[in-house]
């Protein structure tokens, strides 16, 4: 028998559009301030390079209330990066895209499949975002 994969954590940025920027916490490592600063400034580089056309007033931000998200070092860098934060407000399931829109139908298609491999889920996850239409963002 083969071990199956683990938990494989996938941060997900994304707009009305489609995907942004995908990371995979590498195993062992957790969602600190300083990780997730980090993937604010890739997030910021791939707006440049990719959707410049898109930021022209700037980048309206929605995160949740997770401690990394809303230390004040993370509140700094987003600040720095010219992000404007908008407020997360506790148990609105309609301002939870993540949680109540995108990784449901995530969660349906991964369900019940075992994957051998980390890659293979991570391939299994993009192949499932990449054949969302636009109109599922």
């Amino acid at each position: 028998m083969q071990k199956p994969a683990g938990k494989v954590l996938a941060l997900i940025f994304w707009d009305q559009d489609g995907i942004l920027l995908i990371d995979y916490l590498p195993k062992g490592q957790t969602i600190n301030t300083d990780y997730y600063s980090s993937l604010l400034v890739q997030l910021k580089d791939t707006l440049k390079e990719e959707h410049q056309r898109k930021v022209t007033k700037g980048v309206l931000f929605l995160h949740d209330n997770a401690p990394a998200h809303q230390a004040l070092a993370t509140q700094k860098k987003l600040a720095y990066l010219d992000f404007q934060c908008l407020d997360h407000p506790p148990y609105y399931l309609d301002l939870a895209p993540s949680d109540y829109h995108l990784f449901p139908g995530l969660k349906k298609q991964l369900k019940g499949h075992h994957f051998l491999s980390d890659v293979e889920v991570i391939a299994a996850t993009e192949t499932w975002l990449d054949g969302q239409p636009s109109e599922f963002f």
